[in-house]
């Protein structure tokens, strides 16, 4: 359960940072309740693209935003750690699904992945709103890719992959998120058998020029290859990053070098161009 001392603001004016950072927690936890009662939360988009030999996004990740009364957008680590033991988080996960598949069913050619947690493996609104759309057009689940934090998954790997093995044959590919930040055993990695790895960011960050990452992301690469089929690196950041990545053959690359997350990015642009010119 989240701890409530956090949100004791009284209990925190002793110390003034203490005080500040529980005020902006407390703040920021009434931000998330409201936009999901009010359904203003909104995703934001960021390319994932090929690390060789092709320009454009492979997919986007739609990342969870919420606005604040100024109408600033507010990003999921300011949010999600607040909620991610609470029903809050099952209403993230949930909200974050039906705008994803929202997506998907309005562009035909999207494909994007969403996060989730494994608490809302089974959660009632969770499975139905999946339910309702993969019914209305099962080629959906194509497109979608339902990415899986490390540490997430080690919580309940049993239930995790029976969950996966259930949804991959209706056609929905599964991301690994945050890989070497967690505690995953070979064991697990194997019987899990996640078709994507995302390689944490403390290793991809400054990777052409920090050793101790460059032998962290080789080994870690070599360990997903043998068990998965396709590898992407977080947090790329830098133009001499991206260049050391490819040489290292990870699949894909995703991070503020190749595009910022964006509420409004430039396939929905695209599709209707695409759309005028075949009216």
């Amino acid at each position: 359960m989240v701890d409530r001392k956090r949100y004791d603001i009284a209990a925190s004016e002793d110390n003034p940072l203490d005080y500040a950072t529980a005020r902006r927690d407390s703040d920021v936890f009434s931000y998330l309740r409201t936009a999901l009662e009010e359904k203003t939360a909104l995703l934001a988009y960021q390319p994932i693209v090929a690390s060789r030999g092709s320009q454009g996004a492979v997919f986007y990740e739609g990342l969870i935003r919420i606005p604040d009364p100024t109408g600033r957008i507010i990003p999921a680590r300011d949010f999600v750690f607040l909620a991610e033991e609470t029903d809050l988080g099952r209403q993230i996960d949930c909200t974050a699904l039906y705008l994803g598949l929202t997506q998907l069913t309005k562009y035909p050619d999207l494909r994007l992945s969403i996060n989730m947690s494994a608490r809302s493996i089974g959660y009632g609104q969770w499975v139905d709103i999946l339910g309702r759309a993969l019914r209305r057009d099962s080629l959906i689940a194509d497109r979608l890719i339902l990415q899986i934090t490390e540490s997430s998954a080690m919580l309940v790997p049993e239930l995790v992959m029976h969950f996966m093995r259930d949804l991959r044959q209706r056609g929905i590919t599964f991301a690994l998120d945050d890989f070497g930040a967690g505690t995953t055993s070979f064991r697990y990695l194997h019987d899990f058998a996640f078709d994507i790895v995302k390689i944490d960011r403390q290793f991809t960050k400054n990777a052409a020029a920090d050793p101790d990452n460059q032998v962290m992301i080789q080994s870690l690469r070599s360990i997903s290859d043998h068990f998965v089929r396709f590898t992407i690196a977080e947090a790329v950041e830098c133009e001499r990053d991206s260049p050391w990545l490819s040489e290292m053959l990870v699949d894909c690359q995703q991070g503020y070098f190749w595009g910022a997350p964006t509420v409004n990015p430039n396939w929905h642009q695209g599709y209707l161009e695409k759309k005028a010119a075949t009216a």
